[in-house]
């Protein structure tokens, strides 16, 4: 079945989390950039974040590669609606690939 396209973009390609190696998981977690959009998933509700709604300190070209590795590493799902792209965090089938993996991330301090 080919995937719905919305205006002139293609709908995104999704990785599952079964998918995935525990380095790339690792790799796309490392990044600061990433990790804030990540923790500002968790504490949003699903499907209620568009790409340009949060705050970072990168242009939009950077914001797309960004959500691209956390799309391939399993970590995020998106759809478009319209002209916005929203997101959520897949995180029960993230922790069912990596448990406790997305906790550890997800601390406030992380040296707990």
């Amino acid at each position: 079945m080919a995937q719905r396209t919305t205006g002139h973009r293609a709908a995104p390609e999704h990785t599952h989390p079964d998918d995935v190696p525990v380095l790339a998981a690792l790799t796309a977690l490392a990044d600061p950039v990433r990790l804030t959009l990540v923790r500002e998933l968790a504490a949003s509700g699903e499907w209620t974040r568009s790409c340009g709604s949060f705050d970072v300190p990168v242009g939009k070209a950077a914001l797309s590669h960004h959500f691209a590795v956390l799309r391939g590493a399993g970590l995020v799902e998106q759809r478009d609606e319209g002209a916005r792209r929203v997101n959520r965090l897949r995180r029960a089938e993230f922790d069912a690939r990596f448990p406790g993996l997305l906790a550890l991330v997800l601390r406030d301090d992380p040296t707990a």
